[in-house]
């Protein structure tokens, strides 16, 4: 049985590391205002536990992406479908990932994204020729390591 799964990312700015991340992958940034909103109607959570972010009223702390087949599953609860879900942290990134992702998008394509994803404010951290096998490693915008193969 499949199962679906949520990747929990620090960030010091969740909302601007989503958005990068929701536009390297073509993910959908999850829209929580309406829940956000009977939330702090019932007392739930206040106006202080909020931000407004591209018009819509968001977690101050939290933001999330998913895939866009799986834009059903937020009936199923939060954390439901393959989500990257981005959680404010107060220090900022320090030594080598332990977990990275590979965004594929074959040799012939290689280049054109690498510089797609430089101008969502990517950089190259170096070009890898190893084995038969080519890549380019990249950092997001917080200096968190992946890789385009």
């Amino acid at each position: 049985m499949a199962h679906d799964w949520q990747l929990v990312i620090d960030a010091r700015r969740p909302h601007k590391l989503a958005d990068f991340w929701a536009s390297a992958l073509d993910y959908l940034v999850e829209d929580n205002d309406a829940m956000i909103e009977s939330l702090v109607t019932q007392g739930f959570a206040t106006d202080g536990d909020t931000i407004v972010h591209d018009g819509k009223r968001a977690w101050a702390t939290l933001a999330a992406i998913r895939h866009s087949d799986d834009a059903d599953a937020s009936r199923r609860g939060t954390g439901a479908a393959r989500r990257l879900l981005f959680q404010l942290v107060p220090e900022s990134k320090a030594g080598k990932n332990r977990v990275h992702v590979d965004i594929n998008v074959g040799s012939d394509s290689r280049e054109a994204e690498v510089a797609r994803l430089e101008g969502l404010g990517a950089s190259v951290l170096a070009r890898v020729d190893e084995h038969g096998h080519r890549h380019v490693t990249m950092a997001d915008p917080e200096g968190n390591e992946f890789d385009v193969q």
